[in-house]
C-alpha cells in the first residue's frame, strides 16, 4: 500500500477514478478536471488541491477531494463567524483544509473508498497533512450520512444544514403534481405559468448546444453573480470543457421571448437525480425564475422518472413549490483547543435550532 499526495487527475485514469466515485457526474474525472484545467480552481484562485490517494500494485484504490484554501468562498457551508473570532483574538485560521467539490453543494461520498480501513487511512493522511501545511483545521463538506461514523471516529465535529429537494412520487404529469398540492399553492403556479404563455421554454443537452447558446448562458450566469455585488466563480472555459466531456450529464433550459433568448439554467443530471445549479437572464419578469429553474425541472424530472431534484443551497421559497427540507451534514476539526471547545458548545445549539425549523416548515401538500 503507498499514500501519494496529488495536486492533479492528469496521471489517473478517468475509469478508474470514476469507479471510485461510484459515477457520480460532479464526482466525476471530468468535472474535476476541468474546475483545474480551466484555472477556476488553483493557487490564485486560494485552492490548492491535495488529494490523499491510496494505490496498491499500481491500482488505485483510494482517494479523498482535498483543498488547502486561504478563504472560504465556493463552501455553502459558512464558517465566516469562525474565521472573525480568530482574527479578534489574534489567532490565525487560514489556510485551512477543506474536502468538498468547488462551488457544488451536494451531498456525496468524500471519503472514496469501498472499505472502512481505507475510509480510516484516508482521514489519516489528511490529519498529516493538516498538520504539515500548518492548517487552523479540517472540515469535511456534505460527505454522505453513512461517512459519518469514521469521521466522529476521527475527532471530527458534526454540523447540520438544510436543503430543499423535490421528489418524485410517480407524477403522470406536471397537472397530476400539482393535484398534490393545497388549493392556494397550486393556483399561484398556475398564475405564475400563465404569465409567461408569450414566452417558449427549451430544454437541451449538452451535445445539443451551440457554442453561441453557451456563451449566452455564461454571460446570464455572470450578470447574476454581478448583480448581487460578487464575482463568478466559473469561466465560459470550465463551461465548454464538461459541456464536450460530460455532455449527457448537462441539461440547459433556455427562456425565449419573441425568439430571442432572455434566461437560462444549467443543471447537472444522471439516472437517480437532477441537480439545480446555475441560472441568469437578460431580463426581468414575474415568474420566469420559477419557469426556468423548478418547473421545468420538474417537468423533466417527471418526463424522464428521474427521483430527485436538488433545487440547490438554501432558499425557503421552494417549498411552496413542493420542495421539502433535507437536512445536510458537515465534519470539523479546529486545533485551537478553546476555539473547538467553543465551536462544539455552537455546533450542539445549532442543530437543535435546525432541527426545531425543520419540524416547523409546512410543505405546500394536501393533508389527508
Amino acid at each position: 500500500m503507498e499514500i501519494r499526495i496529488v495536486e492533479t487527475l492528469d496521471g489517473i485514469s478517468p475509469q478508474e477514478w470514476d469507479l471510485l466515485a461510484g459515477n457520480l457526474p460532479h464526482l466525476s474525472h471530468s468535472f474535476i478536471s476541468a474546475l483545474h484545467d480551466s484555472s477556476c480552481v488553483s493557487e490564485r484562485s486560494g485552492w490548492v488541491p491535495l488529494f490523499p490517494t491510496l494505490w496498491r500494485e499500481g491500482r488505485l484504490d483510494a482517494a479523498m477531494i482535498l483543498y488547502l484554501k486561504t478563504h472560504s468562498w465556493g463552501e455553502y457551508v459558512f464558517d465566516w463567524s469562525w474565521a472573525e473570532a480568530y482574527r479578534r483574538h489574534g489567532v490565525r485560521y487560514y489556510p485551512k483544509l477543506v474536502s468538498c467539490i468547488p462551488f457544488t453543494p451536494v451531498t456525496s461520498p468524500r471519503l472514496l473508498a469501498d472499505n472502512r480501513a481505507d475510509r480510516m487511512t484516508l482521514l489519516d493522511a489528511a490529519m498529516g497533512l493538516a498538520s504539515g501545511t500548518d492548517s487552523s483545521g479540517l472540515h469535511v463538506l456534505f460527505p454522505e450520512a453513512s461517512e459519518m461514523s469514521e469521521l466522529t471516529e476521527a475527532g471530527m465535529m458534526e454540523r447540520c444544514g438544510m436543503q430543499f429537494h423535490w421528489r418524485n412520487e410517480g407524477y403522470e404529469d406536471f397537472d397530476e403534481f400539482l393535484s398534490r398540492l393545497e388549493r392556494e399553492k397550486r393556483k399561484k403556479i398556475r398564475q405564475e405559468r400563465k404569465k409567461l404563455e408569450n414566452m417558449s421554454f427549451e430544454r437541451k443537452h449538452a451535445r445539443e448546444l451551440t457554442e453561441a447558446e453557451w456563451a449566452f448562458f455564461h454571460s446570464c450566469y455572470e450578470r447574476t453573480y454581478h448583480e448581487h455585488g460578487s464575482s463568478p466563480y466559473l469561466n465560459l472555459e470550465f463551461f465548454l470543457r464538461i459541456g464536450g466531456s460530460m455532455p449527457d450529464n448537462l441539461l440547459m433550459v433556455i427562456a425565449k421571448r419573441e425568439g430571442k433568448p432572455i434566461a437560462c439554467s444549467l443543471n447537472i443530471v444522471d439516472r437517480k437525480k437532477l441537480y439545480g445549479r446555475y441560472w441568469g437572464a437578460i431580463e426581468n419578469h414575474d415568474g420566469l425564475h420559477f419557469e426556468t429553474c423548478y418547473y421545468q425541472g420538474i417537468e423533466y424530472c417527471i418526463e424522464n422518472k428521474i427521483d430527485i431534484f436538488e433545487g440547490g443551497a438554501q432558499g425557503l421559497h421552494k417549498v411552496s413549490r413542493g420542495f421539502m427540507p433535507v437536512l445536510t451534514r458537515s465534519s470539523h476539526m479546529l486545533f485551537h483547543e478553546g476555539f473547538a471547545n467553543a465551536v462544539a458548545q455552537f455546533l450542539d445549539a445549532e442543530k437543535g435550532g435546525m432541527e426545531e425549523r425543520m419540524n416547523e416548515i409546512r410543505g405546500p401538500f394536501k393533508r389527508d
